[in-house]
């Protein structure tokens, strides 16, 4: 390693300590972690569903226009309104789901 790299990753440590913690790690408590393992469990299944809407839907855009929607081929219907409509209901159960679960823990905003 040379020099100026040491230097530098002393910085990034130095950089990286919280107040009051060791080599910059918080000790986080049994409450913290459940509220982030649903915070990451909620994200990863909601982009799970926007990959698959965006680009599932768009690999077999073929086999999906053989059924039509609304007189529409189903594969046009899922780019033009599906999708799009797919993505604000992606936003509205996060917003509701994460609204809910801040209450829950003791983190949601003041009305």
């Amino acid at each position: 390693m040379r020099r100026g790299d040491a230097t530098l990753s002393r910085r990034m440590r130095s950089l990286l300590r919280s107040p009051g913690t060791s080599a910059g790690t918080m000790k986080l408590t049994e409450q913290q972690r459940v509220y982030w393992r649903r915070t990451l469990l909620l994200t990863v299944a909601l982009l799970s569903v926007w990959f698959l809407v965006t680009f599932g839907a768009g690999y077999f855009a073929d086999e999906l226009n053989r059924y039509s929607f609304l007189g529409f081929p189903l594969g046009f219907y899922i780019f033009a309104q599906g999708s799009l409509l797919t993505y604000l209901v992606i936003i509205a159960i996060y917003v509701h789901v994460m609204n809910r679960l801040d209450r829950r823990h003791g983190v949601g905003e003041r009305r």
